[in-house]
C-alpha cells in the first residue's frame, strides 16, 4: 500500500483510522471554504455578469492551478484518467458555478443554501451510482424525504410555482455530486490538489475564450465587493478548497466526509446574516433542519448497508508476503499424504 508524504498527495483505497479522521478534519476544512461560496457568488453578480463570474472564476483557478502543476513537475494523467478528468470538470468547473451563478441573479444566498443542502445525499447517490452498490430501503425513504422538504419550501417560497432560480440550484446540486463523487475516487490515484488542478486544464481550452467575450461584452466595471467576491470564488472555492476536499474524501472515503457537508447550511446562513444583511426567517431554518435529519438518515444508512464495500473495504493482502514457517511433522504429514506422481509408479515389493 502506497502512502502520501502530505495531504495532497496520492491516497491509498483502504485509510485506517487515523487516516479517516485525518480525511474528516480535511472534508471540514474544505466545506468551511465552500460555505461563503453563495454569499461571494452574490456579492460578485450584483455587478459582473453571472457568465463572466462562473467562467472568470475558472479561468482565474486554471491559471492558478497550471502553475501549480509546474512548480510540482506533476505527471500526466494516464488516457483513462483524462476521461474521468473531464468527468470532473463538467461538474464542479463548468455546472456547479454557472448554474449557481445564474440562481442568485435573482435568488438569496440563504434560500440557495437550503437547496443546496441535498447535496450530501445527491453526493451519496452518484458514488452509490459509480460503486454499484445496492443500498437498503432506509436509504431511498430518506433520499425522497429530503427532496420532499426541499420542493415544499421551495414551493411555499415562490407561492406555488418552481422558480427558475429553484431549477438551476436543482441542476447544480446533480453536475456537482457528481463531480464530488468522480473527484473523490481519482484523488485515490493522483491526489486532491492534482484532481482538481488537472480538471481546471481540462476545462481551460472553454473558460478562457468565453471568460474574455463576457469581459469584452459586459464590461468590467463592479464596485470592490464584487471584485472581493469573484476573488473569493476564484482562489478559495474553486481552487484552494478543494485541495482539502479531495484529499479528505479520498482519506476517509466519499460517503463518510460526505456528512461534513452538513454544517455547510448553517455556515452560509451565518455568512448571509452577517456579510449581506439577508433576514434568516424560522421558515429557512426549519427546512433547513429537515433537510439535514434527511441527510444524516440517508448517508447512516449508506455506510450501513456498505460499509464494508465503501467506506472501509478489508485490506488486500500482498502478493509477496511470505508464507508461514512449517515444522517438520507438517511437511512429514504433507509428504505421507501427498501422492505419488503417476508417470512414475513405485514398484510392489513382496516381503520375503
Amino acid at each position: 500500500m502506497r502512502t502520501a508524504s502530505n495531504a495532497t498527495g496520492p491516497e491509498p483505497i483502504t485509510p485506517a483510522a487515523p487516516r479517516a479522521r485525518a480525511g474528516l478534519a480535511l472534508g471540514l476544512l474544505g466545506v468551511a471554504g465552500f460555505s461563503f461560496t453563495l454569499p461571494a457568488t452574490r456579492l460578485a453578480v450584483a455587478d459582473l455578469d453571472p457568465w463572466l463570474v462562473a467562467f472568470g472564476r475558472a479561468l482565474i483557478a486554471g491559471l492558478l492551478a497550471a502553475a501549480y502543476l509546474a512548480a510540482v513537475r506533476a505527471p500526466l494523467p494516464t488516457r483513462a484518467q483524462w476521461g474521468r478528468l473531464a468527468v470532473v470538470a463538467a461538474g464542479v468547473v463548468f455546472g456547479f458555478p454557472l448554474l449557481t451563478s445564474l440562481a442568485l441573479v435573482t435568488g438569496e444566498a440563504q434560500h440557495g443554501a437550503v437547496v443546496v443542502a441535498l447535496l450530501p445525499a445527491a453526493t451519496a447517490l452518484a458514488a452509490v451510482a459509480r460503486a454499484g452498490e445496492r443500498p437498503g430501503p432506509l436509504f431511498w425513504a430518506a433520499a425522497v424525504a429530503g427532496l420532499a422538504i426541499v420542493l415544499t419550501f421551495t414551493l411555499a417560497q415562490s407561492g406555488g410555482a418552481v422558480a427558475v432560480a429553484d431549477v438551476f440550484l436543482l441542476g447544480a446540486i446533480a453536475a456537482c455530486a457528481v463531480g464530488y463523487a468522480e473527484g473523490g475516487a481519482l484523488s485515490r490515484e493522483i491526489g486532491g490538489a492534482r484532481t482538481i488542478c488537472w480538471a481546471l486544464i481540462v476545462a481551460l481550452p472553454l473558460t478562457t475564450p468565453i471568460a474574455v467575450a463576457g469581459a469584452a461584452t459586459t464590461g468590467l466595471h463592479a464596485g470592490a465587493g464584487a471584485w472581493l467576491g469573484l476573488a473569493y470564488v476564484s482562489v478559495v472555492s474553486m481552487f484552494l478548497g478543494f485541495f482539502a476536499w479531495y484529499a479528505g474524501l479520498a482519506r476517509g472515503g466519499v460517503a463518510r466526509v460526505g456528512q461534513v457537508q452538513l454544517l455547510q447550511p448553517l455556515m452560509t446562513f451565518t455568512w448571509s446574516g452577517l456579510i449581506l444583511g439577508e433576514h434568516v426567517g424560522p421558515g429557512t431554518v426549519l427546512a433547513a433542519a429537515g433537510v439535514l435529519a434527511a441527510v444524516v438518515a440517508t448517508q447512516r444508512a449508506r455506510i450501513a448497508t456498505s460499509y464494508g464495500q465503501q467506506a472501509c473495504p478489508p485490506p488486500r493482502s500482498s502478493p509477496r508476503s511470505p508464507s508461514p514457517p512449517r515444522s517438520r511433522w507438517s511437511r512429514a504429514s504433507a509428504s505421507r499424504s501427498s501422492p505419488p506422481p503417476s508417470s512414475s509408479p513405485s514398484p510392489t515389493r513382496s516381503r520375503a
